[in-house]
């Protein structure tokens, strides 16, 4: 089982619900895997893709937490597989039922990961990756859970707003949400002590090579051009 660091707020709020089965939140729960990756972004950024290479690279050592939602399942999206789709009222008790680490309101839909989910990645030795939005990103902070926290940010905003056009997947209303919220995402982002990192997808290639060598995995140590903030700019991606 899931172990808390002792007295945070969500420790008390389990112990509330489930008694004295929550003990405490060890910094040893995840075993042999490394600490857990949080990324976090603004829709049509490219986080999904980045994960996805992540994944396909490296089977053996990630594992996705697959988060849940009560939105409605988008073309070729499969249960279980890109998200767990669930009713809004079952959702809602499991949140009240204290089963999920964070969940948030977005675009009038539930979004959420559940204790279980995460589970099931760190029992079997992987290191766990949370696609979450910055309101998930706040609250597993706040949780005390030891993760990465990466906000993967787009070049400009019309070239995020290029890519939410181009998937042709939303009416003009949605596209102006989506983009009023990747605004207030981006501001949120250089909030103090949310995000370890902020890493720039103008280049998927050159991205995912600098998302690698944040997460240790540069074997051969090569130079990453611009990761590194230059005249007060994030060229590529830079820590916080």
């Amino acid at each position: 089982c899931l172990v808390f660091n002792i007295d945070t707020p969500f420790v008390k709020q389990q112990r509330k619900i489930k008694g004295s089965e929550v003990v405490s939140w060890s910094k040893g729960v995840l075993g042999v895997a490394q600490k857990p990756v949080v990324i976090s972004g603004p829709s049509g950024v490219g986080k999904g893709t980045l994960i996805a290479k992540l994944m396909k690279e490296y089977p053996s050592k990630f594992g996705f937490s697959v988060s849940h939602t009560t939105r409605s399942p988008r073309v070729k999206e499969i249960d279980g597989v890109h998200y767990h789709f669930a009713g809004r009222s079952k959702m809602e008790q499991d949140i009240s039922e204290g089963e999920f680490l964070e969940f948030a309101h977005v675009h009038g839909n539930l979004y959420g990961t559940s204790i279980e989910a995460v589970e099931s990645v760190t029992d079997e030795g992987k290191r766990c990756i949370l696609d979450i939005d910055v309101q998930g990103a706040r609250s597993v902070r706040a949780s005390s859970l030891e993760a990465i926290f990466i906000f993967v940010c787009p070049p400009s905003f019309e070239e995020l707003e290029k890519r939410l056009r181009a998937r042709g997947t939303e009416t003009e209303e949605q596209i102006q949400k989506r983009l009023r919220n990747a605004r207030a995402e981006l501001d949120q982002s250089n909030s103090p002590g949310l995000f370890d990192h902020l890493l720039v997808n103008d280049n998927l290639e050159a991205c995912y090579e600098n998302l690698k060598k944040l997460l240790s995995l540069d074997d051969d140590h090569k130079d990453s051009d611009g990761c590194f903030i230059e005249d007060g700019k994030a060229t590529a991606c830079y820590s916080i």
